[in-house]
């Protein structure tokens, strides 16, 4: 069966953003390999070896990828998606919503509405725009 993941593109601070959303979500990084790894010839300048080539982390039975772009210059920001993150409580809704913000921008604040315990919006420090969600239960 196909499965979907995100995947990110970073420009120098992949490892950086990886480990951030490692310790925010709980999650587990599960690989984080450079450009340097690469085998064979690598034509890759010995400035951008240390550049993350992939990286990995798995968050609840979901995973997050990404990586550093190092051709094509600086970024132009992470536009048109959001990474949504769904929660099991509205106190870790709350607490994961925290994290994020700090150093980014809330694009709607953390708050109860009518399908959800929380439910906030925010672009964090990395430019990466994120939804967090603890959902109510689904009336029949």
């Amino acid at each position: 069966m196909p499965q979907c993941h995100p995947y990110l593109s970073f420009f120098g601070n992949c490892r950086e953003a990886m480990e951030f959303y490692a310790k925010v979500t709980g999650g587990e990084i599960l690989a984080m390999s450079t450009y340097g790894d690469a085998p064979g010839d690598n034509p890759i300048p010995d400035h951008l070896r240390g550049q993350v080539m992939h990286s990995r982390i798995k968050i609840g039975n979901d995973l997050l990828m990404a990586s550093d772009m190092i051709m094509g210059g600086g970024s132009t920001g992470h536009h048109g998606f959001d990474v949504s993150l769904h929660l099991d409580t509205p106190e870790e809704a709350d607490c994961v919503f925290a994290a994020l913000a700090e150093g980014g921008k809330v694009q709607f604040p953390l708050q109860e509405n009518f399908f959800a315990h929380r439910f906030g919006s925010l672009h964090d420090k990395f430019g990466v725009p994120w939804m967090v969600i603890c959902e109510k239960p689904m009336s029949g």
